[in-house]
């Protein structure tokens, strides 16, 4: 996963289809004002609890943006290209939920059945997830909406590795709840976004076994 090289900046093409960028003008108690937006799809996210190993599942991957933002901590974000030695790709690698983006005209819940399949390889019936709740994620440039699940398995629900598809890399990565209390205590510094913190509290309020 952290095998990265050749890392370079450039425009975005105009034909992304992911990101959209656009200008929303809008007059607020007589002021005109402006704000840079980005459409982007909605998507939906999974808290897996695994009972037979009594751990939570998460995944593992490399993300741009999180690197880009290491980088320019750094204050090299003006370089066309990036040194990875210098900048090791592990600064980018994040724990998340298992999750995924809504570009199908499915309902959501089979959506997040086939995320739990592809990235981690459970493979259950949709019925066995229970929505948790909807939020905006992005509200300062996106406002896309997310909905959370979750969902109970055992080893016997795994068929396949996971790892995603497509040229995705993914690992699987089981915690002991413990370790996960961890993540949410005072002072814990997490390079994982607020649906992941967010989906952890939820577990450890809602679901965590007594």
């Amino acid at each position: 996963m952290e095998n990265i090289s050749n890392i370079r900046y450039g425009a975005l093409p105009s034909n992304s289809p992911y990101i959209k960028p656009f200008r929303m003008v809008y007059v607020q108690d007589g002021i005109t004002k402006d704000a840079d937006l980005l459409k982007v799809h909605d998507s939906v996210c999974i808290i897996i609890y695994n009972r037979t190993t009594k751990k939570l599942i998460f995944v593992r991957q490399f993300r741009p943006a999180v690197y880009y933002a290491a980088v320019r901590e750094s204050g090299s974000e003006t370089d066309d290209n990036v040194d990875a030695t210098k900048y090791p790709p592990k600064l980018g690698i994040t724990l998340e939920l298992c999750a995924g983006i809504v570009d199908k005209d499915l309902p959501l819940k089979e959506i997040a059945r086939e995320e739990m399949l592809e990235e981690c390889g459970f493979n259950i019936s949709s019925d066995r997830l229970e929505e948790v709740m909807t939020y905006r994620s992005g509200i300062d440039s996106t406002g896309a909406a997310q909905t959370m699940f979750y969902c109970e398995v055992t080893d016997d629900d795994r068929v396949a590795a996971g790892g995603g598809v497509d040229g995705e890399m993914i690992d699987v990565v089981e915690l002991p709840i413990d370790e996960v209390e961890n993540m949410v205590k005072p002072g814990a510094k997490n390079v994982s976004s607020p649906g992941f913190l967010l989906g952890v509290l939820w577990f450890l309020c809602n679901k965590k076994p007594q």
